[in-house]
C-alpha cells in the first residue's frame, strides 16, 4: 500500500513506504457478522478479470473485503499495487506519480521508462506516451499483477479520469484493475461490461448470509426452525430490514409456531395463501379494519389521507393513520413503500391485495363509482395525474379524465412516462380528444411512435389548419411535432423549414417539448456539419421557464440527447469519445425500463457502428443480430442507415459474402419503400465497393449507373442531402477508378472530396481518403507523395481512434501503412498506433467450422429436421437469391423468410447463409435435384 510523502519530500519512491491501516480490519458493526468469506471465494474465483469494481457506503466492508482478498492473491503467486487516494491527489500528474510508485513498489523495473517520461508534461499526449511505456512494461512480465485503487470517489479530476480511462481500455492481459469507491466509478465501464470481464460487488453482496439469517432470528426467538429460517431468508433476500418486518409480533409467545405456519403456507399454493390470509389475517380483523383494507384495495398504493377521502371521514385522518401504522405491525401484510415524500405510503402484499379487490367487486357499482370519484378527486388535488385519470375513467367521469389529461399531461412527458401518456389518451372516447389541442397533438405523437406517417402527417396538417394563430404554444408544440416527423423521414429540408420556429420557444414551454427540441437542433447542426454547436446545445445550460426553473427534457430525451452528443465526436471522427458515450447510454436506458427504448435502441446502433470501426466486428454483429428488427421498425432512418451497414460489413470480414449482400439489399428495400435517396445511396455505393472486391465488374457497373441516377436527382448545391449524395457517387467512382487503373481521374476526384469533407467536419472520412490518395500517389511513381500522405492519414486517424476506416480504405491499405511505420525514428505515438493497427490485420472473423465426421445417422436425422419450405428456402439460398426474391418466389412475406432462415441456422448450427449452403452439401444435399432425405 503506498502512502503520500510530505509535500517536501516529492513523490520519490523511497519515501512510498508501505503501511498497515487499522481502517482495514475495522470493528464489527453493532455485532453484525460481515459477509467476508463467501465474497473473498467469489473474488478469488474472478481473479483474471480485467476489472473488479466494489463499491457501497462508508463502513460496508469494503476495502475489508478486498485486503483479506489481496492476501488471497498473494499466495497465490500475484503481485499486487496498492494506492489509496486521498483528496489532495486531483492532479493527473501528482496521481500517475502514485501510480507508477505503487508498481515501483512491485517491482521498480515496471515504472522505470514510464517515470522518465512522466515529468514531460501533463498534456494529453505526454500522458499517453507515458501510459504506454507502462503498459508496456507490465505486459513484459510473466506475473500477474493487480493495481488496487482504493477511495477512488475521492479522484475528482478529469484528466486523472482520462488517464484511468485509457490505461483501463488498454490494459495487458496480465494487468488487472481493481476499484474500490463508495459511489459508482467516474470512469465508463459499459465496454467491459459487455464484454463481461469485469466483477462487481455492490451494497447488495453485503447482505445477510443464510448463516447470520439464522443467528438473526436466534437472537430474536432463542431458537429457530431451520425451515422457518431458510424460508424468511428466501421471502426477504437476506435483509435485515425484511427480517425485523416479518418478525414483528413473532416474538411473543408461541412465535415458532406462527413461523412454522407462514412457512408451510407459503410453500403450497395460491389457494393455500388465500385461505391463510382469509382464516389468519382477514377474519381477525375488525369491521372499521376490513372496511379500510377494501376501499384501499382500489389504489396501487395508498396512505391515511387518500383512505379518509375515500371512506368519507376526512376529519379522521390520524385515526386512520393509526390503524396503519397498527395493521402494519402487526401482521406485515400492509408493507411501509420508501418514499422522498413526508407522507407515508402503504401497499399491499400481493395477496391480501388481490383477496380485498374482490371483496371491494362485491360491492354495488354506484358505491364503486363513489369511491373511484373520490380517489381521483384526491390524487388531482394532490398532483399524481396518471393515477387520477384511470380513477376518473373508472368513475365514468371521461370529461374530467380528458381535462386532467389537457391540463398536466405535459407533467408526464417531463417524467419520461410517454407511453403512458399514449395509453391514457387511447383510454378516452374519440370525442373527448378531438376537442382538446393538447390531446390531438399527443394522438398525433402516438401515431409517429407507431411509424403511422402519413397519418401522423394528415394529423399535423388538419391540427395546423384548426389551431389560431394566437395560439403561440400550441404552434411551438407542432413545429416541434413537424420537425420530428421530418427526421422520421429522413427529410432534413422540412426539417429546416420550421427552425425559426424552434429557435424561440414561448414562455411556459413544457420541459419535455425543450428537450425534444433541443435534440431536433443538435440533429439539424450536425446535418449541417456544426459539430460544436451541436454539443452546446446538449451541454450548455438549460432554459429556463418564466419562474427560473430549469427546463428540462425527460429522461428518455435527455439520454437520447448524449447519444447526439456521441455521434457529433463520431461525425467528426473522435470514435473512442463517442463509443464511452453510447456504452453509458445503453446501460442507462437497458437500466430505466421500457420507457427508454428509443435511446437504448439509438445507443445500440451507433454503439454498432462504434465497434465495428474499433475493429471488434464480432461484438457489433452480438450486438446487433438479435436488435436489427426492432432496430429497422423503432429507430430514425439514420439509425437504420448505420445498423445494416455495420452488418454487412461484419458479415464481410466474416467471409460471409451472401449475408454482407443481403443486408445492403435490405437497406436498398428500406429506402425505397420509405422514399429515402440519401439511405438508397449508400446502400448502391457499397454495393458498388463489394462487386468490385468481388472482381463482378459488369454488376458493378450497372449498381455504379443506378448510384449516377440518384445523384442526377440531387446534384451538389450547397444542400446537406444533395452534397451527402454527391460524397457518396464520388467515391463510388474512385474506387471504379482504381479498380480498373484510372489513377490521374481517381486522384483529381480525391483531391475534389478530401476539400468537401474537410469543410464539412467529415474527418473518418477525410483519413480514408487521404490513405487512398497514398495509394493512388504511390501506384503513379510518386514515392515521396505518397509517405506524406500516409503519414498524414496515420497522424488523423490516431488522433480519432479510427481502425476500420483505415483498413477499409483500399485492400492494400495496411501493407502501405506498414512499411510507412517500418521509416527509421518513427514518431513512438504512430509507432504504437502502427503496431495496433498491424494487430487488426487478421480481424475478429467466425472460426471456420470444424471438421463435421458425421456420421450416417446424424446427416439423415439433420435433414429429416428440416421441412420441406425450409428446404425450398435453401435451395434459393444456393442459387444466391435476397430474401424478397425468395419471398416472391415462394409466396411468402420477407419476415417469414427471415424466420425461416433463423429456423435454417438453429437446425444446421451455422451462422449465414453460405455456411448453410455448405452445411447442406457436406451433408450430401443436391441442391439441382430433390432433397434428399438420407445420405
Amino acid at each position: 500500500m503506498v502512502t503520500r510523502p510530505s509535500d517536501e519530500a516529492g513523490p520519490s519512491h523511497e519515501v512510498l513506504q508501505p503501511i498497515v491501516s487499522t481502517k482495514l480490519f475495522p470493528p464489527r458493526e453493532g455485532g453484525r457478522l460481515l459477509p467476508r468469506d463467501h465474497l473473498i471465494a467469489r473474488l478469488v474465483k474472478a481473479r483474471r478479470q480485467r476489472c473488479v469494481l466494489v463499491h457501497g457506503p462508508a463502513g460496508s466492508g469494503k476495502t475489508s473485503i478486498v485486503a483479506a482478498w489481496r492476501r488471497e492473491l498473494l499466495t497465490l503467486g500475484f503481485d499486487v499495487a496498492w494506492l489509496t487516494l486521498a483528496p489532495d491527489d486531483n492532479e493527473v500528474s501528482r496521481w500517475l506519480d502514485y501510480v507508477l510508485a505503487s508498481f515501483a513498489q512491485v517491482d521498480p523495473a515496471i515504472s522505470q521508462a514510464a517515470s522518465q517520461l512522466a515529468g514531460r508534461g501533463i498534456d494529453r499526449e505526454a500522458v499517453e506516451r507515458t501510459l504506454i511505456a507502462l503498459v508496456r512494461s507490465i505486459a513484459i512480465r510473466p506475473r500477474e499483477i493487480v493495481l488496487v485503487l482504493d477511495d477512488l470517489h475521492l479522484l475528482t479530476d478529469t484528466a486523472s479520469h482520462w488517464a484511468l480511462q485509457w490505461l483501463l481500455d488498454q490494459s495487458p492481459h496480465n494487468l488487472h484493475v481493481v476499484l474500490v469507491c463508495r459511489s459508482a466509478a467516474p470512469i465508463s465501464l459499459s465496454r467491459l461490461r459487455d464484454q463481461q470481464s469485469i466483477f462487481e460487488l455492490d451494497f447488495q453482496d453485503l447482505r445477510f448470509s443464510q448463516a447470520e439469517t439464522d443467528a438473526f432470528l436466534q437472537s430474536r426467538f432463542g431458537k429457530s426452525d431451520r425451515r422457518a429460517a431458510r424460508r424468511l431468508y428466501e421471502l426477504t433476500d437476506g435483509w435485515v430490514a425484511g427480517l425485523q418486518l416479518l418478525s414483528i409480533g413473532w416474538s411473543r409467545k408461541g412465535a415458532t409456531r406462527e413461523i412454522r405456519l407462514a412457512s408451510r403456507i407459503h410453500l403450497q399454493d395460491a389457494q393455500s395463501f388465500a385461505d391463510y390470509f382469509e382464516h389468519e389475517i382477514l377474519s381477525k380483523l375488525s369491521n372499521d379494519e376490513r372496511a379500510l383494507l377494501e376501499t384501499a384495495s382500489i389504489c396501487t398504493r395508498f396512505c391515511a389521507s387518500i383512505c379518509a377521502a375515500l371512506l368519507g371521514r376526512e376529519q379522521d385522518g390520524a385515526s386512520i393513520e393509526a390503524l396503519l401504522a397498527n395493521l402494519a405491525t402487526q401482521n406485515g401484510f400492509i408493507i411501509p413503500v420508501e418514499s422522498s415524500e413526508r407522507v407515508l405510503w402503504y401497499r399491499f402484499h400481493p395477496l391480501l391485495g388481490e383477496a380485498m379487490r374482490g371483496r371491494f367487486r362485491q360491492r354495488a357499482d354506484v358505491q364503486q363509482r363513489q369511491c373511484h370519484k373520490a380517489a381521483w378527486i384526491w390524487l388531482r388535488e394532490h398532483g399524481y395525474v396518471d393515477e387520477a385519470v384511470r380513477h376518473a375513467i373508472s368513475a365514468d367521469e371521461a370529461a374530467a379524465a380528458a381535462d386532467l389529461l389537457d391540463q398536466y399531461g405535459q407533467d408526464l412527458l417531463a417524467r419520461g412516462d410517454v407511453r403512458n401518456l399514449n395509453s391514457l389518451v387511447r383510454l378516452l372516447p374519440e370525442h373527448e380528444v378531438q376537442s382538446r389541442t393538447n390531446l390531438r397533438l399527443w394522438m398525433a405523437r402516438s401515431q409517429l411512435l407507431a411509424r403511422q406517417l402519413d397519418a401522423c402527417g394528415d394529423s399535423l396538417e388538419q391540427l395546423e389548419a384548426d389551431l389560431p394563430a394566437s395560439d403561440a404554444s400550441a404552434r411551438f408544440a407542432l413545429a416541434l411535432l413537424k420537425a420530428t416527423l421530418a427526421v422520421a423521414r429522413d427529410d432534413t429540408d422540412a426539417a429546416m423549414l420550421v427552425l425559426p420556429q424552434l429557435l424561440h420557444p414561448p414562455a411556459g414551454v413544457d420541459p419535455a417539448a425543450i428537450g425534444g427540441r433541443d435534440n431536433i437542433l443538435s440533429w439539424l447542426y450536425m446535418h449541417r456539419a456544426n459539430y460544436e454547436l451541436a454539443r452546446q446545445v446538449q451541454l450548455g445550460s438549460p432554459s429556463t421557464g418564466a419562474g427560473g426553473t430549469p427546463l428540462l427534457g425527460t429522461p428518455g430525451g435527455r439520454l437520447q440527447g448524449r447519444c447526439l452528443v456521441g455521434l457529433s465526436y463520431a461525425l467528426q471522427g473522435q470514435i473512442i469519445e463517442a463509443e464511452r458515450i453510447y456504452r453509458d447510454v445503453l446501460y442507462e436506458s437497458e437500466q430505466r425500463g421500457p420507457s427508454c427504448i428509443d435511446p437504448a435502441c439509438l445507443a445500440a446502433a451507433l454503439l454498432g457502428e462504434a465497434l465495428y470501426e474499433l475493429n471488434d466486428p464480432l461484438a457489433a454483429l452480438q450486438l446487433l443480430d438479435d436488435r436489427v428488427d426492432v432496430l429497422e421498425r423503432v429507430s430514425i432512418p439514420d439509425s437504420v442507415l448505420r445498423v445494416l451497414s455495420v452488418l454487412s460489413a461484419s458479415h464481410w470480414l466474416a467471409g460471409r459474402r451472401q449475408e454482407a449482400l443481403a443486408y445492403l439489399e435490405r437497406l436498398e428495400d428500406y429506402a425505397l419503400n420509405l422514399k429515402l435517396d440519401r439511405l438508397l445511396a449508400h446502400s448502391l455505393g457499397e454495393q458498388v465497393r463489394r462487386h468490385l472486391e468481388q472482381g463482378e465488374f459488369e454488376t458493378a457497373k450497372r449498381k455504379l449507373a443506378g448510384l449516377d441516377k440518384i445523384g442526377r436527382r440531387h446534384p451538389k448545391s450547397g444542400s446537406n442531402l444533395g452534397d451527402e449524395i454527391f460524397i457518396i457517387v464520388e467515391r463510388a467512382h474512385v474506387r471504379d477508378d482504381i479498380a480498373v487503373g484510372r489513377y490521374e481521374a481517381a486522384a483529381a476526384r480525391l483531391d475534389s472530396l478530401i476539400e468537401i469533407c474537410e469543410a464539412r467536419g467529415h474527418q473518418q472520412i477525410v483519413a480514408m481518403l487521404q490513405l487512398q490518395s497514398a495509394l493512388v500517389a504511390k501506384r503513379r511513381g510518386m514515392g515521396e507523395q505518397a509517405d506524406a500522405m500516409t503519414l498524414e492519414a496515420l497522424r488523423l486517424g490516431h488522433r480519432l481512434g479510427l481502425v476500420r476506416s483505415l483498413l477499409d480504405a483500399d485492400a492494400s491499405a495496411l501493407d502501405l501503412v506498414r512499411s510507412r511505420g517500418a521509416a527509421p525514428g518513427f514518431d513512438v505515438l504512430l509507432s504504437f498506433y502502427v503496431e495496433h493497427l498491424r494487430d487488426a490485420d487478421l480481424p475478429a472473423r467466425r472460426a471456420a467450422p470444424a471438421s463435421r465426421n458425421d456420421t450416417a445417422e446424424s446427416r439423415s436425422g439433420l435433414l429429416e429436421s428440416l421441412s420441406d419450405r425450409e428446404l425450398d428456402v435453401i435451395r434459393m439460398l444456393a442459387q444466391a437469391f435476397p430474401n424478397k426474391k425468395i419471398a416472391r418466389a415462394l409466396g411468402l412475406s420477407p419476415d417469414t423468410v427471415k424466420w425461416h432462415l433463423k429456423n435454417i441456422y438453429g437446425k444446421l448450427g451455422v451462422a449465414g447463409r453460405d455456411d448453410a449452403v455448405a452445411r447442406m452439401r457436406d451433408l450430401g444435399w443436391n441442391a439441382n435435384g430433390q432433397a434428399a432425405r438420407s445420405p
